[in-house]
């Protein structure tokens, strides 16, 4: 019973200790922008930039972490980065040029793979035979908590000097941050599973006492199909942080509105990672990946006709929860496929293709397009559009292993 509760422990101490580095990064940029753009007078595609660099260092330091987690442990390691996280929105108040908030948001995207990582592979240990569960919840955190601050956070800039704002978000985050990493910690070899029992529905899983080290996943077709899907469905879905707001002021809407359809977005963006973590314990993962991610892409082609903010918040809540979907499902997925001794290192690979690919695809060539075109986003939408169908395909080709290693 003790270690059970070391376990729930585990969980709750991942989820708040992403929170706050989730809030940043989904919520702080679509929010801040228009303020960034009149603050360092550039354009929408020099602000767009900023997702570029938290995908940069995502995709350089993913993998790193998931090697280190294996040295020197999961407490700390999020206690790391829960220190980043604080420190680095503490001195965001004092950027004075667009190149200090770069660092600021590729800071972030560092301290996150030392909360992320780290936070998946205790609660999956923890949880064998509910990976999707688990790692759902932890990624629902990572995800609704923008919905939560993206309004906090425009009201706090309406209501509060820029840099005292900046200087108390950081401290809280922090202080909560040191708290939340304490409970982290894995199960001790004498209570950790060796196999998982799948549930009822789902592919048969790997037993834990067989995995692929990265060199044999990298021969692996599966594998290929799942980094191609992270670069095209990551780049669609991460463009609506930045495109969210300045497309519901495009509309006409005051900030305060278009701040609105942000938040749908990161509603469904949390909700889903708990809800298709859960289903895909049941239903299967590929399965509800591509369905979600179907639905993505023609909510993208129908979004750039609509006009009442009611409608334009529902279709951007759709995107959203595609995105939550592919956070949520890819984990308990990659262990599917590749086994869980190397699933830090393997699942930072894959984040390769959310870093290096999906932020210059996603968000820094759609503001470079609405900069050149005028704010035509019919253009922008299509295409991200067609990232979004091609990645329902795609994903399906992603095959757990069979019980002799073999896919």
């Amino acid at each position: 019973m003790a270690e059970q509760r070391k376990g729930y422990l585990a969980v709750a101490g991942s989820s708040i200790a992403i929170f706050w580095c989730g809030s940043f990064i989904f919520g702080f940029p679509g929010v801040m922008a228009p303020y960034w753009q009149e603050l360092f007078q550039v354009g929408r595609g020099t602000v767009g930039n900023t997702l570029f660099f938290v995908l940069a260092a995502v995709g350089i330091f993913m993998f790193v972490v998931g090697r280190w987690q294996m040295k020197l442990g999961i407490r700390p390691m999020v206690t790391i980065g829960v220190v980043i996280v604080g420190l680095d929105q503490l001195l965001l108040g004092f950027a004075s040029n667009i190149y200090l908030l770069y660092l600021w948001a590729f800071l972030m995207g560092f301290a996150s793979c030392f909360i992320y990582i780290p936070g998946l592979t205790t609660v999956q240990r923890w949880f064998p035979a509910r990976r999707g569960l688990v790692s759902g919840i932890v990624n629902c955190t990572f995800g609704i908590s923008a919905a939560i601050m993206s309004p906090i956070f425009g009201y706090l800039l309406k209501t509060m000097d820029y840099v005292f704002m900046n200087v108390a978000l950081g401290v809280i985050a922090l202080l909560v941050g040191l708290v939340a990493a304490q409970f982290t910690e894995m199960p001790g070899a004498e209570e950790s599973p060796t196999q998982t029992t799948p549930a009822s529905g789902t592919a048969p899983t790997v037993v834990w006492g067989h995995s692929l080290t990265v060199s044999q996943t990298l021969r692996a077709p599966s594998f290929w199909f799942l980094w191609i899907t992270w670069a095209l469905q990551g780049s669609a879905c991460i463009s609506m942080v930045m495109l969210s707001t300045q497309f519901g002021l495009a509309r006409g809407f005051a900030l305060e509105s278009a701040v609105i359809i942000l938040t749908a977005f990161n509603i469904t963006n949390g909700l889903s990672r708990l809800l298709m973590g859960y289903l895909s314990d049941i239903i299967g993962r590929t399965f509800s990946m591509s369905l979600t991610f179907w639905a993505a892409g023609l909510a993208y082609l129908a979004l750039p006709h609509l006009s009442d903010l009611s409608t334009i918040a529902i279709t951007a809540a759709v995107i959203g929860f595609a995105f939550g979907t592919l956070f949520a499902v890819s984990a308990p997925l990659t262990i599917d496929c590749f086994g869980v001794e190397h699933f830090g290192a393997i699942f930072g690979v894959v984040f390769t293709a959310y870093g290096f690919v999906a932020g210059p695809i996603g968000p820094s060539l759609s503001g470079y397009i609405l900069d050149l075109s005028g704010g035509n986003f019919v253009v922008v939408f299509t295409y991200l559009a067609v990232f979004c169908l091609m990645s329902g395909v795609l994903i399906r080709f992603v095959t757990p292993q069979r019980t002799d290693g073999r896919f």
